[in-house]
């Protein structure tokens, strides 16, 4: 090998090293860049997953601050409303008034002020013709004229009508039953004494119509109306009031026997439950019961709309299996797990829109999310179809949905899967997507019959939310539902949380021991102090097992 072979094969050598060192470094950079490439999408990753997650939580406080600070509807209470315009018109009167009186001409002065030009007076309605009128005449103190002596002569009558009341007046119902007897055979006659719903009590019905009906629809608590009663003149303790509470509770057991038989007729039933805080008194705390509510709305027939309560102790779906027995029919409820056993006994699951539709609404009033707000018109595109088909039969109403809100429900359908891929999995976009779809079946499902609702019935909301209760009037021997009122009522709005007596579920038996109102199941309950909230007179209400907490506001019962 001479020394050119020897020079190029060195120089190959030293080129190859070259070429292999470059590549080496070449496939250093590659693996470098993977690495590199690797960290950025893991935190591309865990940005979209904070993101997310700043995003749900930032929704859930929102949502939380609402449901505690803000107005618990979207639309605000119209009795709400009338509180703020009957505080403006009593200033207005009041300032009116006050006007009125700084500028009235001064008698004395020649030269009185003249009085600005009056606005045209409010039209009022006449009082109502069938009112009793009491008439006062005011005469002249004497039939002579004053100037020149001469007899006075009749040529008109002004006549001003006003509107009165006089405070809460009793009175004894005194029921006379006249024995006869006849002489020739010894044999007494006499009618029998009436049923009384208090066995030789003092308050006839009316009395006990008034106490339930101011306690339970006028919001007043035993005390206050303790005070009402004392002005009028007649002296009634809280504990015989409440004990009277315990004993209509009873007597009316039989009226929601019957409504409960009337309901479980309907062909469609809507089902909700909501917490209630109820004092226990072996830890001297409170414990969280539950009452679970059943309504049938008003149907095509005319039949009127029934709600019912059912106290539960806790939120199993036993209770709402129990409540239901043999009925099957389309029951409407949302996603809760309880109520899935029903659906394997016959009975058909429909889906709200009003709880679907709310999750789109937390979302959009928390971050004002477009998606949200497209939803919530979609939403309100389906229910503008209802409103237009509200009036029609039912085989009509169902027509009218298959050509109108089928293909809004189609749309909505397909933009949802389309839109799902592209959401983080742990927003809340990505639950309210998941909700909607999770249930499409069950949402979709009234299309199917003319007779089934799109959403919840909205009863039991207290106005834009309120609940069903039971009214009655006691008419000598008979029940009369009267009507239909909020209940039951939160605590912020009478400071104790009442809810109707337990009675009205089932039998109660309370029991007395030694100045204590034992519970049903023999729990002795401590006698509470005046005005801590949680007593009527000297013991819990209600005088049962079953004793509501005055240290939550939000127990009127709602979708949340």
């Amino acid at each position: 090998m001479d020394s050119t072979q020897l020079a190029t094969i060195t120089d190959a050598d030293v080129l190859r090293g070259i070429v292999l060192e470059q590549l080496a470094a070449i496939a250093e950079r590659e693996q470098s860049i993977a690495q590199f490439t690797t960290e950025i999408a893991r935190r591309d990753h865990t940005i979209a997953w904070k993101s997310a997650e700043i995003e749900r939580l930032t929704a859930e406080i929102a949502r939380l601050r609402r449901v505690q600070f803000a107005a618990r509807s979207e639309k605000m209470d119209p009795d709400q409303r009338a509180l703020f315009d009957e505080t403006m018109a009593a200033d207005l009167a009041a300032v009116e008034t006050q006007l009125q009186a700084l500028q009235a001409p001064d008698p004395a002065s020649p030269a009185a002020t003249p009085a600005p030009a009056s606005r045209p007076a409010p039209r009022r309605a006449p009082l109502p013709a069938e009112l009793p009128r009491v008439e006062t005449r005011h005469e002249p103190a004497s039939c002579a004229c004053a100037e020149c002596g001469a007899a006075l002569v009749l040529i008109g009558e002004h006549v001003s009508e006003k509107l009165d009341c006089k405070p809460l007046e009793f009175f004894v119902r005194r029921a006379v039953y006249p024995q006869y007897a006849c002489r020739a055979c010894a044999t007494v006659t006499a009618v029998p004494v009436a049923p009384a719903i208090i066995d030789r009590g003092i308050a006839a019905p009316g009395l006990l119509a008034q106490v339930a009906v101011s306690k339970y629809l006028d919001h007043l608590p035993l005390y206050r109306q303790e005070a009402i009663y004392a002005r009028s003149g007649m002296t009634l303790g809280r504990t015989t009031l409440a004990e009277w509470i315990g004993r209509i509770g009873v007597a009316l057991q039989p009226l929601v026997d019957a409504l409960r038989r009337e309901l479980l007729t309907r062909p469609v039933l809507h089902a909700d439950e909501t917490p209630v805080a109820q004092l226990d008194p072996g830890r001297g705390q409170t414990k969280r019961a539950y009452l679970f509510a059943f309504a049938a709305g008003e149907d095509d027939a005319g039949a009127s709309p029934i709600i019912l309560f059912d106290y539960c102790a806790s939120r199993s779906g036993q209770h709402a299996q129990r409540f239901l027995g043999d009925w099957r029919g389309r029951l409407m409820v949302d996603d809760f797990s309880g109520y899935k056993a029903l659906f394997c006994t016959g009975i058909t699951e429909l889906g709200c829109w009003a709880h679907a539709r709310r999750k789109y609404y937390d979302l959009h009033q928390a971050s004002g999310s477009p998606v949200a707000q497209e939803a919530l018109n979609r939403v309100a595109a389906l229910y503008r179809v209802e409103a237009a088909a509200k009036d029609l039969a039912a085989e009509d109403r169902k027509a009218y949905r298959q050509e109108h809100a089928a293909p809004l429900l189609h749309a909505m359908k397909v933009w949802l899967d389309d839109l799902r891929p592209m959401v983080p999995g742990a927003s809340g976009t990505a639950k309210a997507i998941d909700y909607t779809l999770r249930r499409w079946s069950a949402l979709t499902r009234y299309l199917e019959d003319g007779r089934d609702p799109i959403g919840r019935v909205e009863m039991w909301r207290g106005g834009v939310r309120f609940g069903i209760s039971v009214a009655a009037s006691f008419d000598r021997r008979c029940l009369t539902v009267r009507t239909l009122t909020p209940f039951p009522h939160p605590a912020h709005r009478t400071g104790r949380a009442d809810f109707p007596h337990p009675a009205l579920f089932q039998c109660i038996k309370p029991s007395h021991s030694t100045g204590w109102r034992a519970a049903a199941r023999g729990v002795s309950v401590p006698k509470c102090r005046t005005g801590t909230g949680r007593s009527i007179g000297d013991s819990p209400f209600p005088s049962c097992r079953v004793c509501a907490s005055t240290r939550s506001a939000n127990v009127a019962l709602c979708s949340r």
